[in-house]
């Protein structure tokens, strides 16, 4: 980004913060600047915090900044030339001890010792980020949201989506994981203008389209049933290639057209099985497209990783 670009944005996003901005800003830098801080009052040793450690806390208890005219700032920031690539995720922060904290809510903490179940108490959170980059790390943050216990972490990402893709063009590609790869996040985000690229949990079941109607009756919605992980149940696939790739070497990808969820029954669409030939014994990942017509395979296997 040049310079008067960064002046830029940075000079506007200092005037939507409200009160207390001076030291919001200042913190924001040291945030920014500071490796893995090992608390909020450390922040206030950094060189750019000109203040002292308690205004740190003043200063965030007094700012209360617009969230919605943030994001179109940060929104203004994206390229009008290319294809937005969202990405939205659900993370928790345990609090399993502080049992006074309100909302506090159950929440899903894979990799946890022994073997309790992978469950904890705390809050979670809801991020939605734009990637900028076709080939690196970089995730800009739009919103990173409290889930609320009367939300959902499906029903605060689809409102999260609604409020930033009715400022894109072209239509944005969201990518989610296996938690969104659901009936229901597909249902709640329908009137949204962007396509959905979805990892899907190997138990899931789809189905495939009616075939024949003898005009009694209401008619069939729902035709042969597809399970994922029941190769039985599989028609034969739509597209098949095999690629070179050059981060997990020789892939197989299978697509199926024209699946639904049982829910959703008027909803196609296309599953993609990913398998990596080279260790024929890892599990296949398993992606849902919807929203648009598919694009090249290895393409959608590039987006979602």
């Amino acid at each position: 980004m040049p310079d008067y670009k960064l002046k830029s944005f940075r000079s506007q996003v200092y005037h939507l913060l409200g009160n207390a901005r001076d030291a919001v800003f200042e913190l924001a830098d040291a945030a920014i600047l500071t490796q893995n801080p090992s608390s909020l009052a450390e922040l206030s040793l950094s060189p750019v915090f000109r203040r002292r450690w308690h205004s740190v806390y003043e200063a965030l208890e007094d700012c209360h900044p617009s969230r919605d005219k943030l994001m179109e700032v940060y929104i203004n920031q994206i390229g009008k030339n290319q294809r937005p690539l969202l990405v939205g995720d659900h993370s928790a922060w345990l609090r399993p001890d502080a049992v006074t904290l309100q909302e506090r809510t159950y929440e899903h903490t894979p990799g946890r010792i022994g073997v309790n179940k992978p469950i904890g108490v705390g809050f979670g959170y809801s991020t939605l980020a734009y990637i900028p980059e076709e080939n690196g790390s970089w995730a800009l943050s739009l919103f990173n949201e409290r889930i609320n216990s009367y939300d959902t972490a499906i029903s605060k990402l689809s409102e999260q989506l609604r409020k930033v893709c009715s400022h894109l063009e072209p239509r944005a590609i969201v990518v989610v994981d296996s938690q969104y790869g659901c009936a229901s996040f597909l249902k709640q985000t329908l009137d949204i203008p962007c396509v959905q690229l979805m990892r899907l949990s190997s138990n899931r079941c789809f189905y495939g389209e009616p075939i024949g109607y003898d005009g009694r009756g209401r008619p069939r919605l729902h035709g042969d049933k597809f399970k994922l992980n029941d190769q039985q149940t599989w028609r034969t696939e739509d597209l098949k290639v095999e690629v070179e790739h050059s981060k997990l070497g020789k892939l197989q990808i299978i697509a199926w057209h024209q699946l639904h969820f049982r829910q959703l029954a008027h909803q196609k669409l296309s599953v993609i099985r990913v398998q990596q030939l080279d260790s024929p014994k890892s599990k296949p990942l398993w992606l849902g497209w919807h929203g648009e017509q598919i694009p090249n395979l290895i393409e959608i296997v590039d987006l979602y990783l």
